[in-house]
């Protein structure tokens, strides 16, 4: 599990670490996530920054969303904002992303994507997290949901919240009050 940092156009200093052997193209996800990164950083001020990806499985994400979430169930991504700016000749820590690939790959087949796309979406609204965004509330929600969706129409991947007409979608009742944005992290 060595780190691979590059730094980005952006100067900001992006570390993946693969942390499971399911991810079977590591090196394609790398890439995936980092040009997500990237293109993400361009939206916000992160010059001087870094931030660490950890690609790992359920059962890790798991025992991480239980110790700080106090729910004892895999998620698909979880992001730690960092608590404290460094010394100011040291890089700002913006915080570390968590991916989860059995919870992807699932709800990547589930909802007919590529893979690549799903992992890149996730990284991106994890991003969005270690810069400030959330999803309490309907207004920040579709704050957050439209900063996705600049970002990765820039990546040329399709909207993720794009209501898909399948069969399955269309026998699914919804109530009226659900969640616009399902909750991660």
């Amino acid at each position: 599990m060595k780190p691979k940092p590059r730094a980005t156009r952006s100067k900001l200093t992006i570390d993946v670490l693969v942390d499971s052997n399911l991810w079977t193209k590591p090196g394609k996800m790398r890439s995936v996530v980092r040009r997500a990164i990237a293109q993400a950083a361009t939206t916000q001020s992160t010059s001087g920054s870094e931030l660490a990806i950890l690609l790992t499985d359920d059962s890790a994400i798991r025992q991480l969303n239980r110790l700080w979430r106090g729910i004892d169930a895999p998620t698909n991504v979880l992001s730690f904002p960092a608590a404290a700016k460094r010394a100011a000749d040291e890089p700002s820590h913006l915080g570390d992303i968590v991916l989860a690939y059995q919870t992807i790959a699932r709800e990547a087949r589930a909802e007919r994507k590529p893979l690549a796309h799903h992992v890149a979406h996730l990284a991106v609204h994890g991003f969005l997290h270690l810069v400030g965004y959330g999803h309490e509330c309907d207004a920040d929600a579709e704050a957050m949901e439209q900063a996705e969706r600049d970002i990765l129409h820039r990546l040329a991947i399709p909207d993720p919240y794009r209501q898909r007409t399948t069969k399955a979608a269309a026998k699914r009742p919804v109530p009226k009050t659900a969640p616009r944005h399902r909750k991660t992290a």
